[in-house]
This record gives C-alpha cells, structure tokens and sequence, in this order.
C-alpha cells in the first residue's frame, strides 16, 4: 500500500463516524421531510399523495403569511440590536480595568441559561400588579398606585417583552465572539494612529470597525438563522397571543402538524423556511466575498 493510499484511508476512517451519523441524523430527516411534503400525511402515517398541493396550499395561506411576516419582524427587532450591543458590552469587557473579568462573566452568563427559565423570567418581570418592572414604575412615579400596563396583552407590549427577554438572553454569545476579535487586533496600529493624531473616536471607525467586518458579518448570519428559527420564548411568553398577532412560524408549523394532524402541510412550511435561510445565507456569504475584495 501506497503512502497516500494509506494517509487516505486514514483520512476515511476518521470521517466515517461522523459520516454515517450526519447521515443518520441530518441527511435522512431532510429527505424524509420532503417525502411526508409531497403527501397527506397524518400522526398516524401516509395517507395518500398529493404532489405540490401542499406548496400550492400555503402560497394562498393568510396564517402562513401572517406568521413568517411576525418572523421578519422579530429578526429586524432583535438582529440589529444584539449586533450594537454585543459591540458596545465587547469594548467595555475589553478596557483594562480591575473588573473586566467580573463583567465578561456578568455579560455571558445569561446565555447559558435555559430558554424556560429565561421566559419565566421575563413572565414574573413583567407581570401585571405583581411584576418588578410595573413595581419599579411606581416607585420612581410613572405609574399611579392603582395603574397597571398589561405588557402581554396590550398592543405592541408583548414584542417589546419578547425582544427585551431575547437580546438578555443571547447578547453574551455575540458579545464573546466581538471580545475574540478585539483581542485579535494589533496594538501597534492604535499606537501608530495616536501618533498620527487620530482621536479614539476615528481610531474606532477606521481599525476598530474595519478589522471587526468578518467577524460582524459572522454575528450577522448566525443571528438571523437563529432569529428566523425562533420559537421557545414565543411559545412560553405570549402562546402567539394576543390572538396570533406574535405567533411565529415555527409555532404555526408545530400547530398544523401536531395539534391539526397535517405533518405533510407542516413540512411543506418547514421546507419554505428553510429556503428562505438558504437564499438570506447565500446572499450574505456574496455580499461578505465582495466587501472583502
């Protein structure tokens, strides 16, 4: 046997156990969604085949709509504020300063905790009558003593309320991931800009947001998945409520396939939505290779 042949195999046994359960746990399930796709497919198995028309059946679907539109809202409140605040909480970890450890910990540590606990968290936070946050408003005098904001059944409240809970909960992620790349950048070139005459604000501008775009561009992607794929708070804060006015795809799609029996409507969705990931994935991979030419 070949020395190559032999690194080869190697090589192919390294990968084989991985191989075999990505396909196992990934590949398969993708293809068996698609199956269950193209039929009538209940809790209890096949019923019978039914090509596109579950395809067809949402494209004219008002709750589908509606549900991937409060999707697309919840990426656009919450993606742009996680990004600027990670930044922000990454420069205040990154200043020398005698706490500095405490507050990466302080900063990160909400993200290791569970989604339960982080919406029974915001739940008592923002709970009528009982709630810190309308005790506290009647504390410092924006509430009257027998006021009450009803923060998850009140108009636009209970975004604010989810988003409030998402941004907490998440924040940390992001913000380690910005400190890594601080860490990453040369002090020589804010010395060298000092002694050009360059204030800290123009050092910020041009080397500290330059030499963060790949790393802001990985932030950007991984939260806009993640985003797009939200479900647990939804579930446990608001249930989709008021009515369904906060009801995320997910939610409708574990909705129709579980509580309707509809699994092939519900993978049909499931499908829609990940080729929206794939096409905001694909888009943002090219517009990453043109801004770094």
């Amino acid at each position: 046997m070949t020395y190559k042949r032999k690194n080869l195999l190697t090589a192919v046994l390294f990968l084989l156990p991985f191989t075999v359960f990505y396909t196992i746990f990934t590949i398969w399930p993708i293809i068996q969604g698609l199956y269950v796709s193209l039929h009538k497919w209940g809790l209890m198995g096949k019923q019978r085949f039914v090509g596109l028309k579950n395809y067809q059946k949402f494209l004219g679907d008002r709750y589908f709509w509606e549900a991937l539109g409060n999707t697309t809202k919840f990426v656009v409140l919450t993606v742009p504020v996680l990004m600027v605040l990670a930044l922000l909480l990454a420069l205040l970890a990154n200043r020398n300063s005698r706490g500095r450890k405490f507050f990466r910990v302080a900063y990160y540590l909400p993200n290791v905790l569970s989604v339960t606990v982080v919406s029974y968290c915001a739940l008592f936070m923002f709970k009528p009558y009982l709630g810190f946050v309308n005790s506290f408003l009647k504390t410092i005098g924006v509430l009257q003593p027998a006021e009450e904001i009803f923060w998850l059944s009140e108009g636009q409240r209970p975004w604010f309320v989810v988003v409030a809970a998402t941004v907490w909960w998440t924040v940390g992620y992001s913000m380690m991931l910005y400190l890594s790349a601080l860490k990453d950048i040369p002090g020589q070139l804010y010395e060298a800009a000092a002694m050009d005459g360059a204030t800290d604000v123009k050092a910020f501008f041009y080397i500290t947001i330059p030499m963060l775009k790949r790393t802001t561009y990985l932030i950007f992607m991984l939260q806009v998945i993640a985003s797009f794929k939200v479900f647990g708070q939804f579930w446990l804060i608001t249930k989709g409520g008021p009515g369904t006015s906060t009801r995320p795809l997910i939610q409708l799609i574990y909705q129709t396939g579980f509580e309707k029996n509809n699994m092939g409507y519900a993978s049909a969705m499931s499908f829609a939505l990940f080729l929206i990931l794939l096409v905001l994935t694909v888009a943002q991979l090219s517009v990453q290779r043109r801004g770094e030419r």
